[in-house]
């Protein structure tokens, strides 16, 4: 017969179990160090070690679906400031384009559309709300042709381009047809008889910059082509242009051609576009559409839809004088001449350059042309715009693509870059580029471990804010979603050009700043390395509230970062109404690395809950 056991027994073989659990925590601790010395048999050790260590864990689970009311969670709650909510007023604020502080700068060439930031006193310190009654915007692609009023509601388009089939207002939503200026029979028909000139079929145009974009329907229909469009406009009496696009699930921000460079890299875009979108093209000696050329790949297109195309049949219905836009096409030919762009195509309000392969036939170039700086052709950031041309990179033969040939995509997704191919970015190689592929390849794997919503269509609008070469989002590539790979103005190395050369998108930015978007505008944002680059140089919680003014409620963040890093950065976002956890490295808990997820609490505009209830 069994004999029944003493308490006191119980107790001594709890805490002996205490004791086994703590000493087997230590074991693991330092055959870790051993590992991490070099001595040890490398990742899998550490990949075990993580494994049996995972029952040490102290946080909870962290729910990443939404529910629209989630209480706070905070593992610590020492010395943290609580933020307060911004006031109602604040809910569409955009910090760089203020439109109260844009109209104290001059109106000529666009300069009061463009980037103008608040100085440090009067950068706010509370949480930006959404509006009441905001909701989860529609997965892509219904997304694409509906948007919850709540979420942006501003009727302005609706009555201003009521003839034009941009946008209508019905019962809870905003339905957009697929309608524009000029394409009144709907984007997808639009994009067909530019596909009859263009290849738009066989990935050999993939990327695309619109600009003065509207709503962004033509970059919303380019998705069917697997072309993905960079659309931009200014923050106009409209309000919500680029904040519908957004909405929508489209590439966007808030920009102007004005007098500072665009932030894109030279030869980044396989095509541009302008559909009726009101620039000025000859004027300026022609420095807009040279700022074009410097961004389009040898081989690009640009499409100019709308006045002055056609003036002589149009004139009378523009409103205009025939022999103003007679000149101001003539302007635009000659400069187009001087580019070396030859016209491939004009018919009804729509016309078709294209950009030679190289500037073997442009020998003869005007004298009168001034070639601007090869040093400082990628060197753009409140860069005054000049009127001078880009020079192509130099080629061996006429046939061959100056910078070098692309790979249609999705081939060239995963192919060598030619920046980096010949050598061209200092300090990346060959094979430093296949290493960076395959190791955000883990540790994206490592993030679908951890959120299983990731590939769900859950994540639409994605951005990487320190994106390196582009790795993650090669990694993250899929229908569902689309990456805005940002190249902090700080970085070690320029290779924001790879990014494009790999068939993404992305742009240059200074993280001390604003990010040109409205608030509520990406789902998913991941933060590699950021807090570490920008140490010393500006302050974390600055960037951190620009990170959730510009986080959708319930979107998520990734940060990976050194510890004593993350610490921080956990200790000020505990007062901010998120939910976190931190993770080890997917290699082993005695790696300084360490990753930190965390999601955007759901509350509105009126709503007085806590941070910390």
């Amino acid at each position: 017969m069994a004999t029944k056991g003493n308490p006191g027994d119980n107790k001594t073989r709890s805490s002996g179990s205490m004791f086994i659990v703590a000493g087997l925590c230590c074991a693991f601790f330092l055959l870790g160090a051993w590992q991490k010395s070099g001595s040890g048999k490398g990742d899998n050790i550490a990949y075990q070690i993580t494994k049996k260590a995972e029952h040490c864990s102290i946080l909870a689970k962290l729910e990443f679906e939404t529910h629209h009311g989630n209480k706070a969670f905070n593992d610590s709650m020492m010395e943290v400031k609580e933020y307060e909510p911004c006031s109602e007023q604040y809910i569409d604020y955009t910090p760089c384009q203020d439109q109260e502080r844009a109209m104290t700068f001059p109106r000529e060439d666009m300069n009061y559309r463009e980037r103008h930031c608040p100085p440090e006193e009067k950068k706010l310190h509370c949480l930006i709300p959404a509006p009441k009654g905001y909701v989860t915007p529609f997965r892509w692609p219904k997304s694409r042709d509906y948007v919850p009023y709540a979420n942006a509601p501003h009727k302005s388009l609706t009555v201003e381009k009521a003839v034009q089939n941009w946008v209508q207002y019905e019962g809870n939503v905003f339905k957009f047809p697929g309608g524009g200026t000029q394409f009144p029979h709907g984007a997808d028909a639009y994009i067909e008889q530019l596909a009859s000139v263009i290849p738009l079929n066989d990935g050999t145009v993939r990327t695309a910059l619109d600009t003065g974009c509207g709503v962004a329907s033509w970059g919303a229909y380019l998705f069917k082509k697997n072309v993905i469009a960079m659309s931009f406009a200014p923050r106009d009496s409209h309000k919500a242009q680029v904040q519908f696009a957004l909405e929508r699930g489209i590439p966007a921000i808030i920009g102007v051609l004005g007098t500072i460079k665009l932030p894109y890299p030279s030869r980044a875009f396989d095509m541009a576009h302008c559909s009726r979108c009101l620039i000025p093209w000859g004027a300026n000696d022609g420095k807009y559409l040279m700022e074009v050329d410097r961004v389009l790949r040898p081989g690009g297109y640009w499409i100019l839809s709308g006045p002055p195309i056609n003036w002589r049949n149009n004139y009378q219905a523009w409103e205009r004088p025939k022999e103003e836009l007679e000149e101001e096409q003539r302007k635009i030919e000659q400069i187009a001449e001087i580019l070396c762009w030859e016209k491939k195509h004009e018919k009804g309000e729509t016309a078709i350059w294209r950009k030679r392969i190289n500037n073997e036939y442009c020998s003869d170039q005007d004298s009168r042309v001034t070639l601007c700086k090869l040093a400082d052709v990628d060197s753009v950031w409140y860069k005054k715009m000049e009127a001078c041309v880009t020079p192509y990179p130099e080629t061996n033969s006429q046939e061959d693509v100056a910078g070098g040939e692309l790979k249609p995509f999705p081939g060239r997704l995963n192919a060598v870059p030619p920046r980096i191919a010949n050598g061209s970015i200092p300090g990346v190689s060959i094979d430093s580029f296949q290493e960076d592929n395959k190791l955000w390849k883990k540790h994206v794997s490592a993030y679908r471990r951890i959120n299983k919503l990731l590939d769900s269509g859950r994540y639409r609008n994605v951005m990487d804010m320190n994106a390196g070469m582009g790795s993650f989002a090669a990694a993250l590539e899929s229908s569902k979603l689309w990456v805005m790979n940002v190249m902090p103005t700080i970085a070690d190395r320029d290779t924001l050009g790879v990014i494009f050369e790999r068939g993404l998108i992305g742009i240059y930015h200074d993280w001390c700043e604003a990010f040109s978007t409205y608030p509520r505008t990406y789902d998913l944002i991941h933060a590699e390395g950021v807090f570490s680059l920008y140490k010393d140089k500006c302050n974390a919680e600055d960037i951190l509230l620009e990170m959730d003014r510009i986080l959708r409620p319930e979107g998520a963040v990734i940060f990976r970062d050194h510890a004593d890093v993350l610490s921080e950065v956990k200790r000020i976002v505990a007062g901010m109404r998120w939910n976190l956890k931190m993770y080890d490295h997917e290699d082993g808990p005695l790696l300084p690395e360490k990753i930190l997820v965390a999601v955007k609490q759901y509350w509105v505009a009126g709503e007085t809950n806590s941070t910390f209830s």
